[in-house]
């Protein structure tokens, strides 16, 4: 039995999670979500937990198993509380600017570079510097991030350019002269 897959998902406060026709419905403060899980796992609401269970003890079946219960409980915890990553930008000149759903960002080039962030997802930017990029749905803040990151990322001889808050740069010894 999958470690993962045989814990049962606790539904928050606030949150109501509805099983219809193969899929998944999650509602709470932070927004809703909905996810069409594999036919061969069956998912069903007791009380106040959610359960997922396996027919058989086949490799697809297994691997399943643990990834369903995890998506439940992402969407659960995403409903409930939200999710949220943090970018910082270092460099002179670098910023960064929200303007409705486009973040705006001046990273150095000789064009400013306008994401348009995927629906559901929001940010903000603090000190032009600091950018929070925050939803419900924890596939699609880390996809927004990594893509905001993947525009420059910090490179290890003067430290400048879009990292995660924490995130720790080995940087390099330049030439020797």
């Amino acid at each position: 039995m999958s470690r993962i897959g045989k814990l049962p998902v606790a539904i928050p406060d606030k949150v109501k999670v509805e099983i219809k026709d193969g899929a998944v419905f999650v509602e709470g403060p932070k927004g809703k979500l909905d996810w069409t899980y594999p036919s061969r796992i069956s998912v069903k609401v007791e009380e106040n937990k959610v359960v997922c269970e396996r027919p058989d003890d086949n490799k697809e079946s297994k691997a399943m198993h643990g990834l369903v219960r995890a998506l439940i409980n992402n969407m659960c915890i995403g409903c409930g509380t939200g999710f949220e990553k943090k970018l910082e930008i270092h460099g002179v000149g670098f910023k960064a600017a929200v303007k409705g759903d486009v973040v705006d960002l001046a990273l150095g080039y000789s064009h400013p570079i306008n994401y348009k962030l995927p629906a559901g997802v929001k940010a903000v930017v603090e000190d032009q510097t600091k950018i929070t990029i925050s939803g419900p749905d924890k596939q699609a803040v880390g996809a927004a991030a990594s893509e905001i990151r993947g525009f420059y990322p910090a490179e290890p001889y003067k430290g400048k350019g879009v990292r995660y808050a924490g995130e720790q740069i080995i940087r390099k010894e330049g030439k020797k002269v």
